[in-house]
């Protein structure tokens, strides 16, 4: 097939080689099938916080929440959703996520990416339709259960997938479109919140929960069209069958530097017996293990999912009505997708660090013009009555930067750091790890966050911006630029980093001197 070609020099070893091959439409449309991952995350994301602000759902599953709000007089803005009852229905799912990645971490190691992809999207179909006919409460936790396994499941293969799938100067590219497929599921579930809405008989709640199971019908069939990575080929002995697709993916026939270069990779992996415990212990993975768990923990700590979990209640906390509230969260969701796809433009090209850095800027004068507007209008007390529309205006329009800002850096680069700097013998369980704690720190963000509203008041967004300093600083300092390197050949960005370079080349680490007299060997 036809294509662009691309090659890079340096590789395992002193002599520079050179992958050759091209940007095949098959690769592309592999790529972009498994992306669609990423909507069964988006939508759940966006469709939670609409259908627990819509009354009939709460008064059928949540009454005593309803009628506390229907009988609150209270002016105090800031206090008038808070319920731990309420939010545990939104948070739950990331608690059954977070247990479920590490059963997905063996699953995928051993069966392949694709068919955790196929698992993931059949188990998140099954309780998209328990609570689509949600009769009892008890209904709606086993359904949320059930998406927050399929959400585990999908959300450690994909990033995966994509990585390894992908010719490495694109990988940035086609890795980001799953986080687009996060923020168009955000976007759909937003839409659909807000007409599921004006439903006459209130059961509007029933379709928004039940369309869940569309992108996971998605998946589901695009994984039995989909082959499998080369690299997990190799990892379960399947060589010639490897070596034929990256031929196929790459159109080419001169594949042996790329292919003797993942051969090399899992000839390492053997010697790694059990990766979960040397992940841990071993000196030579722990830049590897620090992003794996720094990322995604400041990713949740920008306070991004308070506005994408709970758009239409902050906004109608912060004076807009239902409609008007919802309509807001459309807003965002569309900006949230257009930002995205710079990101698809440039992480290739700016890298993955620039970025970052730009996104934490951002992110930080907006959220401090927030918390500052929202202080002006409502004080401490959080008693209005009225809001004038400009306030209105302009409290969405830097909302709308804040979320540009997240949206181009640190939400779909949040996934694709990590999911490319794990050499191939602690993949899987690094992959794991990332997930686990973005599951937890989601759960514990959207537990949490009307609580603190509550007793934090504007000061809530001072205090998520106090993280976007912390996490922007430590990008500067430690974070190395993984563009345009080979997956691979990642180790290499540790080993020539100023600080990481300690525990790369510490010859007291067993499984490094081990991984460095094979590599001696196969020389």
């Amino acid at each position: 097939m036809g294509g662009v070609g691309f090659a890079v020099s340096g590789r395992r070893g002193d002599d520079p080689t050179q992958y050759p091959g091209k940007l095949t439409w098959y690769v592309v449309m592999t790529l972009m099938a498994a992306a669609m991952g990423g909507l069964i995350f988006g939508y759940d994301i966006g469709i939670s916080g609409g259908v627990t602000s819509m009354a009939p759902f709460l008064e059928k599953f949540f009454p005593s929440v309803y009628h506390n709000q229907m009988d609150d007089t209270s002016t105090n803005q800031y206090c008038k959703f808070d319920s731990q009852i309420l939010t545990l229905f939104t948070s739950s799912l990331y608690l059954a996520a977070l247990v479920a990645s590490f059963f997905a971490s063996t699953m995928t190691k051993k069966f392949g990416r694709r068919k955790s992809m196929m698992f993931g999207g059949l188990i998140f179909l099954v309780g998209a339709i328990i609570n689509a006919a949600a009769v009892h409460i008890s209904m709606l936790i086993i359904g949320r259960v059930l998406l927050g396994i399929g959400v585990g499941f999908a959300n450690q293969s994909v990033p995966l997938y994509l990585s390894e799938m992908s010719p490495y100067n694109y990988r940035g590219t086609f890795n980001v479109c799953f986080q687009l497929m996060i923020t168009i599921g955000i976007l759909v579930a937003n839409l659909f919140n807000y007409f599921f809405a004006k439903i006459e008989g209130g059961w509007g709640w029933r379709l928004s929960l039940g369309l869940a199971g569309v992108p996971a019908i998605i998946i589901i069939i695009s994984s039995f069209f989909l082959s499998d990575t080369p690299n997990s080929l190799v990892d379960r002995g399947r060589d010639e069958e490897a070596k034929t697709l990256l031929k196929r993916i790459r159109g080419v026939e001169n594949i042996d530097a790329e292919f003797n270069d993942i051969l090399a990779a899992r000839n390492d992996a053997r010697l790694v017996q059990n990766p979960w415990q040397n992940i841990f212990k071993s000196r030579c993975y722990r830049p590897q293990l620090v992003m794996s768990i720094l990322i995604p923990f400041f990713q949740q700590l920008t306070g991004i999912n308070v506005i994408m979990f709970y758009a239409p209640v902050l906004f109608k906390t912060i004076g807009f009505g239902s409609d008007a509230s919802l309509m807001s969260a459309v807003i965002t969701g569309v900006i949230n997708v257009l930002a995205t796809c710079v990101s698809i433009g440039f992480a290739d090209r700016w890298g993955r660090r620039t970025l970052f850095l730009e996104g934490g800027v951002q992110m930080l004068i907006f959220q401090i013009a927030v918390a500052a507007l929202i202080g002006a209008k409502f004080g401490v007390t959080g008693d209005v009555t009225e809001l004038p529309k400009w306030f209105a205006i302009v409290v969405v329009i830097c909302i709308c930067f804040y979320v540009a800002g997240f949206a181009w850096s640190w939400g779909p680069l949040g996934w694709l750091y990590p999911s490319e700097i794990f050499s191939l013998e602690i993949r899987s369980a690094g992959q794991s790890v990332n997930v686990a704690v973005n599951m937890f720190f989601t759960f514990l963000v959207a537990q949490v966050f009307l609580g603190m509203l509550c007793t934090m008041k504007f000061g809530l967004f001072i205090f998520f911006a106090f993280f976007v300093v912390l996490m922007t600083l430590f990008c500067y300092f430690f974070m190395p630029e993984t563009k345009n390197i080979p997956i691979e050949e990642m180790t290499r960005v540790w080993r020539d980093h100023w600080f990481w370079k300690r525990f790369m080349n510490d010859p007291n680490d067993p499984v490094n001197g081990a991984i460095k007299m094979n590599r001696i060997e196969q020389v």
